[in-house]
Order: C-alpha cells, then structure tokens, then sequence
C-alpha cells in the first residue's frame, strides 16, 4: 500500500516558496533542503559554518521524529557548501558525528551562494523506512 505524507514545519518560506519539509511516498520519504532555521523560521548563524551545521542536524532530527524513523535508515544525502574547500573538514567531522558508523550515499557540492545572506550549508536526504532503525 502507498501513502502519502508530507511534513511542514509551517514557516513563511514553505508558503513563500511553495514547497514542503519533507514527502513521504511508499517506503521512501524524500527531504528538502534541511538548514539553519529556528523553530519561528527565522534563519540562524549566518556565516558560522559549524553552527548552521548542528542547527541543520538538529531540524533533520525533526523530520525523521515525525516519521518515526533514525539517522540509520537515511540512505543518501546530498550537502551545498559554500566555499566547500575551507569548510570541508568541518563538514566531515560533522557528518561523521552526527550518523556514527552509519555510512549513506553521500556527495558534497559547492556553491557559490545558497537561499540567505550568510547560509553555508544546506541537506537533502532519502530515508528508507524498510531498513532497521
């Protein structure tokens, strides 16, 4: 049986720029962009990399709550990293963090800018609700 279910934090810029947190489709939810927002929307840290890293953490953790579903069960991700080079020891500490000795299928790209004045980072993810929690 498929279902559907899509998930909003119900922050202006999901109204804003027509889109949800996260759809879920069969077995298989697929996540926007996750970043630095607070839970009011409003965007936080900008320009401090590690920061704007564990709030981003923080609001996938949020999406897969509302699922019932964990960090092992995120099978790829894809991250957008302004200036990717200088930052990217930070994003590796941070990934390997935040999933432990989970491994997903993962790739990092940079940008030269993202949505808001100071954002460095920005998460999409496909969860797989099949495989062990």
């Amino acid at each position: 049986m498929t279902t559907n279910d899509v998930f909003a934090y119900r922050i202006p810029a999901e109204r804003e720029f027509g889109y949800a947190q996260a759809i879920r489709s069969g077995e298989l939810i697929h996540v926007s962009g996750q970043l630095s927002f607070d839970a009011a929307g409003e965007f936080r840290h900008a320009d401090d990399f590690a920061a704007q890293l564990r709030q981003t953490h923080a609001n996938i953790d949020r999406v897969l709550d509302h699922y019932d579903a964990t960090r092992r069960q995120v099978i790829t991700q894809t991250l957008y990293v302004v200036d990717l080079v200088p930052n990217a020891a930070a994003l590796a500490a941070g990934n390997l963090g935040y999933f432990g000795d989970h491994r997903l299928a993962s790739t990092a790209v940079g940008v030269t800018e993202l949505t808001f004045p100071g954002q460095l980072v920005e998460i999409s993810f496909v969860v797989d609700t099949t495989l062990p929690a």
